[in-house]
């Protein structure tokens, strides 16, 4: 089969992987290369029980957690690019108050669904957390969470997709053709036919419209947009000499992603801006505030850089994946919103087993495009 998949950020390289591992042949369609677009400003939490904070989402979640261990044995195994992954939890601090009491509360929630979880004292939380600001009155911690450098990974998921034959190209994809014998995209530099096409363009999926009809006649299908939206989120990547954390940290005013190099990823902010792809000092500013707040020792780390990043999201957060209800051979994997890179390894398993298998996965029933009448 030959498979076209226009986007190539953490969702598109992880499909484009596991096609061509199945023996598909695959071409990744990006006008601005591997891992740039949203991917790119990610910090790589792994972290369902916090981020899925709707039921539907939460399952997913968990479902793709549960693969990430085979997920980065294989790629550590088909490339030699390291990729930094630890599952050593994540600790969310609170003060006195309805800060602590709201842990206290999804602890019971998350203690009654099977997960393990501790809520700690102040004293618990400054033996498992030596820096911690004084205002820190506790914690809770779910020692099944965790990150992934996030770069890293999908510079991996690239050149392990490429050793088994996928080809990435930097052309504009600015409409795909589906009809009854396949689908055929279209670029500023001319047309791809293939088998099938699948639209992983995140942020950007609204542009790659969707139509039918046997090209070059082709019919227009209204209403075919993804209803995707950009929300931008600013990331800052700081540089201690010793390690920020032991743990993924998380307040209420930001989380901290301590590598084991002494670098600290502090996120995120989340702007409904438009197309408007630039870092501000106000959210600079205020994501240095938050961190300092909870970790008063980066106040002395160096300030590396700060990345910014347009997260797709749908009407009802969450993302769009099957195939089209209205047209043949077109399949969407878009709108991933703040999970794209916990949720890469469930997408591309559930999308080649649906290209290549023809099996449906009952995960399907909550993302399938024709909720938005795709």
């Amino acid at each position: 089969m030959n498979v076209t998949i226009v986007g190539a950020g953490i969702v598109g390289c992880a499909i484009a992987h596991e096609l061509a591992s199945r023996g598909a042949a695959v071409r990744v369609v990006d006008p601005r290369g591997t891992g740039l677009g949203a991917t790119r400003a990610s910090a790589g939490i792994l972290a369902p029980h916090i981020e899925g904070h709707i039921e539907p989402l939460h399952r997913l979640g968990i479902r793709s957690l549960a693969l990430y261990d085979s997920f980065i044995e294989r790629l550590r195994s088909e490339t030699d690019q390291p990729v930094e992954y630890e599952r050593a939890g994540t600790l969310q601090v609170a003060s006195k108050g309805e800060d602590l009491e709201r842990l206290r509360d999804q602890a019971t929630r998350l203690s009654a669904a099977g997960v393990t979880t501790a809520l700690l004292s102040r004293a618990e939380v400054r033996s498992a957390e030596l820096h911690l600001a004084e205002w820190v009155a506790g914690g809770l911690l779910i020692p099944d969470q965790g990150y992934v450098t996030v770069t890293p990974l999908v510079n991996a998921l690239a050149a392990a997709a490429e050793k088994r034959g996928a080809r990435f190209v930097s052309e504009r994809v600015v409409g795909v053709h589906g009809h009854g014998h396949g689908a055929r995209v279209a670029t500023m530099d001319g047309t791809i036919d293939g088998d099938a096409v699948v639209i992983a363009a995140g942020a950007w999926s609204p542009e790659i419209v969707p139509v039918a009809g046997d090209p070059p006649e082709v019919v227009t299908s209204k209403g075919m947009t993804p209803p995707v939206k950009p929300i931008r989120g600013q990331l800052l990547q700081l540089r201690s000499v010793n390690r920020a954390a032991k743990h993924v940290l998380w307040s209420s005013g930001c989380y901290v992603v301590p590598w084991q190099n002494g670098t600290a990823l502090v996120g995120a902010t989340v702007e409904d801006a438009g197309f408007h792809e630039t870092a501000t000092a106000e959210g600079v500013q205020s994501l240095l505030t938050a961190a300092t707040s909870v970790l008063p020792d980066l106040a002395g780390a160096a300030f590396e850089s700060v990345r910014v990043g347009l997260r797709p999201m749908t009407h009802d957060e969450l993302p769009i994946i099957g195939p089209s209800s209205r047209l043949q051979h077109v399949f969407f994997a878009t709108g991933h919103y703040r999970n794209g890179i916990l949720l890469a390894p469930l997408t591309a398993a559930l999308v080649a087993d649906y290209l290549l298998e023809g099996r449906e996965a009952p995960e399907l029933a909550f993302t399938q495009p024709s909720r938005f009448g795709l």
